[in-house]
């Protein structure tokens, strides 16, 4: 078959050679490569050979290797360059790979070779790691239905099946939706505006074809609108179009899309034994009971509502100065925090972020990742997936440890957010492989000639998806199941939170915070007003994040809700939401919880590793500084190199002697005195 998905790559590092790569190959390849991963499986399950860990569980591991190359390039591609195609695809693959994989789990004879070896495992002689895998690997069939029989596991692949299909159209549904408003801007409506909002409303007019600026749905353009323009009817227009993605009826409506998944996640784990699908979800999770994320959320929940209330008051007086008599409003907040944080800490987005040039930051990024781990990075002439990506070979003493790709504009065909995937995860088994890391961000275009510049914000995004990045990069187990951040998803966060901290280390930003235009170094005292700004606002930024947890958390641990609306409007008003501030993700557009089973019960997970990561940020500090040498080694030793190869809590104590309680993040957000 020449098709370039299945034949071997000529390009540096094994990369794929995207030119090469029709939309029109990757039906034919995805089919090809999933019937020779079925083939393979068969055979392991059929061979008349006793199991052992070699013939099972490493020959399983390596069983869809080709179906795992075609999907890597696809997903690179539907999640950052969609098109109708792409999407056709998505929809044509999402149901297929979810009968797929149950039909894996659902092998008798598969499993019955795996149980042996787990019934045996002390008599193997099996490595730690080795019998980790096992472990896991039996514990994934079981979670998956393997031990269903009859009506029970016909309707549990059914359920999974139609789960996948719900998933796939909750997300290109968002997608349409911010792909398709735009706000038009006459140059009056400029006014107030600084010049760096200005050039992004320009680019974005001129990347969707309008003659004149717009304001669009990318979180790097609607947020800096959102605080400094003066005319409240555009803001709010602006801000109800941002709320409202997802729910504005018709065909891209993801409402009852919503009710149907979380209907199917209850009774698919139901199916499996469990008394929601909360308690399914967690049992493999650090925090292991929706108790345990609760005490947590209402924890931080207190201090940062309070926090919030009273920072309202102090903002509600500031619109009434304005001759504004009616209430605060969420199209309101940010741009009177944004003047109250210019008073109080004489501190202007527009005055800072010509120091934030993208090039520079990630500079910065490299330069931390060299003092601490010793990585180095030469950028690398390579075909992408799109123009905009760029590369970079990562060494270490002279030895390849992998490729990193940056893709970090806006664009109305890439999926909102910041993520961080591997189109090719690290493993020693079989030839050794360096992974391929992405990290791909919507941070906003600057107009042509013009250099990138970022908000604070956007700056510590891109150092919290390299944080992630290192996990993979600096992986090194025998087994890719185990490899990178192939961990439990309240620990995965640990690496991407805890890298956050050197963005805030003064001597980096001392180095790399550079003006864009005169190269100057940013001044001592604007430095020292940023940092000591870390925790403003940080009720607002605490609440609008934990009140989407807690909603989470409620549509999944215990009966579904019929209408997930209304039982969000219960869980908001049962808490006392304060009525300026929204849910960072309302549940149409809430892809983290929705689009998958990621973070589904699980969006708590950003928080429970912060606590985490303040205390492990804090062992620098306590070693000496933020790159102490042997600090540095055990976070390599025990974490960023370990992968999933022990439980989190092992990991976590092996680097740090102990376990963090919850004061750690609270003084890290300035709340600890309103608890």
């Amino acid at each position: 078959m020449n098709n370039p998905l299945l034949q071997p790559w000529d390009v540096a590092f094994d990369l794929p050679p995207f030119p090469a790569i029709a939309d029109s190959d990757f039906a034919p390849a995805f089919e090809a490569a999933m019937e020779e991963a079925r083939t393979r499986i068969g055979e392991i399950a059929e061979t008349p050979e006793p199991p052992s860990f070699a013939n099972t569980i490493e020959a399983l591991e390596l069983a869809d290797e080709k179906l795992g190359r075609v999907l890597s390039v696809f997903h690179t591609l539907a999640g950052s360059v969609s098109n109708s195609e792409r999407e056709a695809l998505m929809r044509e693959f999402s149901p297929k790979l979810a009968a797929y994989s149950s039909e894996i789990t659902g092998n008798k004879a598969l499993f019955r070779r795996i149980d042996a070896l787990w019934q045996d495992r002390e008599g193997l002689g099996l490595s730690d790691e080795q019998e980790r895998v096992l472990m896991l690997t039996r514990r994934g069939f079981v979670r998956a239905g393997a031990e269903l029989e009859g009506e029970a596991d016909a309707r549990h692949r059914e359920v999974k099946q139609r789960l996948a299909v719900l998933g796939t159209q909750f997300t290109q549904n968002l997608l349409a939706d911010e792909r398709d408003w735009a706000m038009e801007l006459t140059e009056d409506d400029l006014e107030g505006l600084p010049g760096f909002v200005v050039a992004t409303a320009r680019a974005a007019g001129q990347e969707r074809g309008k003659e004149g600026p717009v304001v669009t749905l990318s979180r790097s353009l609607i947020v800096p609108f959102l605080q400094f323009s003066p005319r409240r009817d555009l803001r709010k227009r602006a801000y109800e179009a941002w709320a409202a993605r997802g729910a504005n009826g018709g065909e891209t409506d993801n409402r009852e899309i919503a009710a149907e998944i979380l209907k199917l996640r209850e009774e698919r784990a139901k199916l499996l034994g469990y008394d929601s699908f909360a308690a399914y979800k967690l049992e493999t999770e650090m925090a292991g009971t929706p108790e345990a994320v609760m005490n947590l959320l209402m924890a931080v929940w207190n201090p940062a509502r309070t926090t919030a209330l009273s920072d309202a008051e102090v903002l509600t007086g500031m619109m009434r100065a304005d001759g504004i008599n009616g209430d605060l409003e969420p199209w309101d907040w940010r741009y009177y925090s944004e003047k109250r944080r210019k008073a109080e800490h004489d501190l202007d987005e527009a005055e800072l972020k010509p120091y934030l040039q993208l090039d520079r930051m990630i500079e910065a990024a490299f330069a931390c990742a060299n003092r601490l781990f010793g990585l180095e990075f030469k950028p690398l002439d390579v075909p992408l997936h799109h123009p905009d990506a760029r590369a970079w070979n990562v060494t270490r003493d002279g030895r390849h440890m992998a490729v990193f790709i940056g893709d970090y504009f806006a664009r109305g065909s890439k999926r909102s957010g910041a993520w961080c995937s591997a189109m090719r995860s690290q493993r020693k088994l079989g030839e050794e492989t360096r992974p391929v890391v992405l990290n791909i961000c919507n941070f906003a275009k600057p107009s042509e000639g013009e250099p990138a510049l970022l908000s604070y914000d956007d700056a510590r995004t891109l150092f919290h998806e390299f944080g992630h990045a290192l996990h993979q990069m600096l992986s090194d187990v025998t087994y890719e199941s185990i490899s990178g951040t192939s961990v439990a998803r309240d620990f995965v966060e640990l690496p991407s939170q805890l890298f956050e901290h050197w963005l805030e280390v003064p001597e980096v930003l001392a180095e790399f915070a550079t003006h864009a235009e005169t190269g100057a170094p940013m001044p001592g005292d604007l430095l020292e007003r940023l940092l000591k700004a870390q925790t403003y606002d940080m009720g607002f930024q605490t609440v609008e994040y934990v009140a989407s947890a807690l909603v989470d958390l409620a549509f999944h641990d215990g009966a579904a809700p019929a209408d997930p609306m209304a039982r969000q409007a219960e869980v908001l008003e049962a808490l006392g939401m304060p009525a300026a501030i929204g849910m960072r993700h309302a549940t149409p557009h809430f892809a983290h919880v929705f689009s998958g089973d990621g973070y589904s019960s699980g969006y708590y997970s950003y928080m429970w590793s912060e606590v985490m990561d303040a205390d492990a940020f804090a062992a620098f500090e306590e070693a000496g500084g933020a790159f102490d040498a042997e600090t540095a080694k055990r976070l390599e030793e025990f974490i960023l190199s370990a992968g999933g190869s022990q439980e989190a809590e092992a990991l976590y104590t092996a680097f740090r002697g102990r376990m963090p309680g919850v004061e750690a993040l609270l003084k890290g957000r300035g709340l600890l005195d309103a608890a």
